[in-house]
């Protein structure tokens, strides 16, 4: 009677992990665990009577079956042998795996160091870096079994380690841009201090002014800090509030009428009413922010455009289209990336922090909403947002 308790250990194993916190692929490991266990167990002949003996049991298939409903690399191991491997694991390691010696098939001295050795009654977890591609990160988990063989799981760091390197470069690039305009008061603060320049009204009228600009700038981008800081912290709550478009367009248009340097900002209503469910400070942000950058990038003379359109019955479709020199292709994946340029030089002189379309994506992400741009070299750039409209948020 083991397999049944196996099996009731790993699902209360598994439970115990959900009730923990633990994520939900890690307790459906625990439960394959005991499955695969199970499946191995009861291949055996299991006696009944001293004189009869009852095959029960799933064929290697099966247990083959169990492990294929993974997308992870999941291996099964008695006495360094691969008993079972699952498609992911064998498109890593190789076809010819199955059967073979486990330091054979996972090629690494830390990993042949654990697999190889005597079999250890607790999980154990190493780094593993050069499986497959050149320097891919993966993260080797090998837990027993309660027939004594072992699951051997390959979880991929891939996207851990990007999301890490995001961070380390948001620190770096956040540090970068507050550096150079703290140098450059550091430096004119110091050169007011000397008689001969501090005491010349012009020279100082004109260093102050820069100082202000250069004051701004870091003013700017520590709101903007704050802003995306914010944005982030409430990503998984749903606004609740309605918020009209029309009507915060128009105030957002009044305040960005300064950048427009005489050029025309038209607004068309296509969509009637034009209610969502939102943070209204966070849509006048988001509004404010592509408004901006299209009068700032769009060619002189020439106007900006915003549409508000209908999709369907559900969504509310913002369009902002201007006519500057528009974006090449292999720029517009990496627009949304904070601190990401296409022209660092023309953007600081412009004022821009670099993280205005970051904050734009963070809020249409927190509004269950979609952005999309399309950009053509000499033409100009469109950036479209649609939105759930409140009537059918409402009715779900």
């Amino acid at each position: 009677m083991r397999w049944p308790l196996a099996l009731l250990a790993a699902a209360a194993g598994a439970a115990a992990a959900l009730w923990a916190g633990a994520p939900l692929a890690a307790a459906a490991v625990a439960l394959l665990a005991g499955a695969v266990s199970v499946a191995l167990i009861v291949r055996r002949p299991v006696k009944i009577a001293p004189e009869v003996a009852v095959e029960t049991a799933p064929s290697p298939q099966e247990g083959a079956t169990l492990l294929a409903a993974f997308e992870e690399p999941l291996l099964v191991v008695r006495d360094r042998r691969v008993l079972l491997a699952n498609r992911p694991a064998l498109d890593l390691l190789g076809p010819q795996i199955e059967g073979s010696d486990v330091r054979l098939a996972i090629r690494h001295p830390a990993a042949a160091e654990y697999l190889g050795g005597p079999e250890s009654g607790e999980t154990v977890r190493i780094e593993l870096v050069g499986l497959g591609d050149v320097g891919r990160p993966w993260e080797m988990i090998v837990a027993p079994l309660p027939d004594g063989s072992r699951l051997v799981r390959l979880a991929d760091q891939s996207q851990a380690r990007a999301a890490e390197q995001m961070r380390v470069d948001f620190v770096a690039n956040a540090s970068h841009e507050l550096r150079t305009p703290l140098a450059t008061l550091l430096g004119f603060l110091e050169t007011l201090q000397d008689d001969a320049a501090g005491g010349d009204a012009a020279t100082r009228n004109r260093f102050v002014a820069i100082m202000f600009g250069e004051a701004t700038r870091m003013r700017d981008l520590l709101d903007d800090l704050m802003s995306l800081s914010r944005i982030e912290a409430d990503r998984f709550a749903a606004p609740r509030e309605t918020v009209d478009l029309v009507p915060l367009i128009e105030e957002v248009k009044r305040a960005v009428t300064p950048l427009a340097d005489g050029r025309a900002l038209n607004v068309e209503n296509e969509a009637g009413d034009a209610r969502v469910p939102g943070d209204r400070g966070q849509l006048a942000q988001m509004l404010n922010n592509l408004l901006a950058n299209a009068l700032k990038y769009g060619r002189p003379g020439t106007a900006v455009r915003l549409r508000l359109e209908a999709d369907g019955d559900d969504l509310i479709v913002i369009r902002v289209i201007d006519q500057g020199e528009g974006i090449a292709p292999e720029h517009i994946p990496r627009l949304t990336e904070r601190f990401y340029r296409v022209d660092p030089g023309r953007s600081r002189q412009l004022g821009g922090t670099g993280l205005g379309l970051a904050i734009v994506k963070h809020i249409v992400i927190r509004h269950r909403g979609r952005l999309d741009i399309d950009s053509r070299q000499g033409e100009g750039t469109e950036i479209r947002v649609a939105l759930p409209r409140a009537t059918s948020v409402s009715q779900s």
